[in-house]
């Protein structure tokens, strides 16, 4: 699917950050190279379930918005590193946050299904 062009004029700050940062996973992409810089077949490694198709795609995106850097050496095989650009170092403490938002969630979620489970539990007997 194209990315969208736009020319600077988003219906707000929101979604223009989605646009960048938005979709299943680049945030975990730029999330793992806040760690530092990544070979391709280590972010793939570290990302299960994404293809190999849809990693180059995001990266590529996130290239384009100027938030990783692609770094190719003149070797054979090539080697090509990704990094964070000094903008894209600039998200960190909103991906800190998702993190932060997602294990508060997710512990959530937890409580919700143990709680479930335990009135079941009192109805069948």
């Amino acid at each position: 699917m194209p990315k969208r062009q736009y020319d600077c004029r988003y219906g707000c700050a929101v979604e223009a950050t989605l646009d960048v940062i938005g979709g299943r996973w680049k945030g975990v992409i730029l999330f793992h190279l806040m760690e530092g810089t990544k070979r391709f077949n280590e972010l793939h490694r570290l990302i299960e379930g994404c293809t190999q198709r849809m990693l180059t795609l995001q990266l590529r995106e996130l290239e384009q918005d100027g938030v990783v850097k692609r770094t190719v050496y003149p070797e054979v095989p090539p080697k090509v590193e990704y990094s964070l650009t000094e903008f894209g170092r600039s998200l960190e403490p909103i991906l800190l946050l998702m993190r932060e938002w997602g294990e508060q969630y997710t512990a959530q979620l937890t409580q919700q299904k143990q709680a479930h489970d335990s009135v079941e539990v009192a109805v069948e007997t």
